[in-house]
């Protein structure tokens, strides 16, 4: 029978998750490890406790965001002033999610298998809210997977050239689907 873990030791690790996404968005996947333990305000060996590789925490990272997002969403549909505020401010978190997952496929290197799966799981998990999002906003023209895909194409090539500002395309491409 499996333990419980406990709950201090939960919060710790939702923490340290929630600083190596502030890390990654804003230095990458590759940022140093003592940048995500000063983010989090604990030692470097408090992260390999939880996640002895790298790889290990970018995963763990993925999918903390993924959750992030996808229960954003109804909470978003609850509490913004228009369905459409609700999507708009979703796409952003899903921005900053994109951002992070930029450079999951080198941490796994070559772990495809793995990359693969969580993708599905992404798919599996944010396909839905994003399309409770669309419905809620009466945007029929666009499938979900269309809309995220498209976001996604819009975000690459975003490091290689600081004259290209991917949200501004994308505030463009959500102007057009509300009209």
């Amino acid at each position: 029978m499996a333990r419980s873990r406990r709950s201090d030791a939960v919060r710790n690790e939702q923490t340290l998750l929630a600083a190596a996404a502030e890390v990654f968005v804003r230095s990458g996947v590759d940022a140093p490890i003592r940048e995500i333990a000063a983010e989090a305000g604990v030692g470097m060996g408090t992260i390999y406790r939880h996640f002895p590789t790298r790889a290990d925490l970018v995963v763990a990272v993925y999918r903390h965001q993924v959750e992030a997002c996808a229960e954003a969403g109804p909470a978003l549909l609850s509490t913004s002033d228009t369905p459409f505020a609700a999507l708009r401010a979703w796409v952003d978190l899903f921005v900053d999610f994109l951002v992070t997952k930029h450079g999951l496929a080198q941490a796994l290197q070559s772990d495809s298998g793995g990359f693969e799966q969580l993708h599905a799981y992404f798919i599996e998990r944010l396909g839905p809210v994003c399309g409770s999002l669309l419905e809620a906003s009466g945007i029929e023209d666009i499938q979900p997977y269309e809309l995220m895909r498209g976001i996604g194409n819009l975000c690459i090539g975003r490091d290689d050239d600081p004259r290209y500002n991917p949200r501004r395309l994308i505030g463009l491409l959500l102007d057009g689907l509300a009209r």
